[in-house]
């Protein structure tokens, strides 16, 4: 089950499980479309796999399971 972290790893923007612009790769590293598509270039810059749109999670099933609550932001060159 995908952990649906709350943020861009990269620019720490709020990414909550309904949202429609988080990104991640198979390791679920997240990030938002603007940091994705612009400065990531698609690539997930700690694997270096492919990014694609994450799944929003919503109502009933948010319920039986939350998102993760964990924050990870690392920011690459500042």
């Amino acid at each position: 089950m995908l952990q649906m972290r709350p943020g861009c790893e990269f620019c720490d923007i709020d990414l909550p499980a309904v949202s429609t612009g988080a990104w991640i790769c198979s390791f679920e590293c997240t990030f938002c479309t603007a940091c994705a598509k612009g400065r990531l270039g698609g690539r997930c810059p700690n694997c270096g796999g492919g990014l694609c749109p994450r799944p929003t999670r919503e109502g009933a099933a948010l319920k039986r399971s939350p998102a993760s609550p964990v924050r990870v932001f690392r920011p690459l060159g500042g």
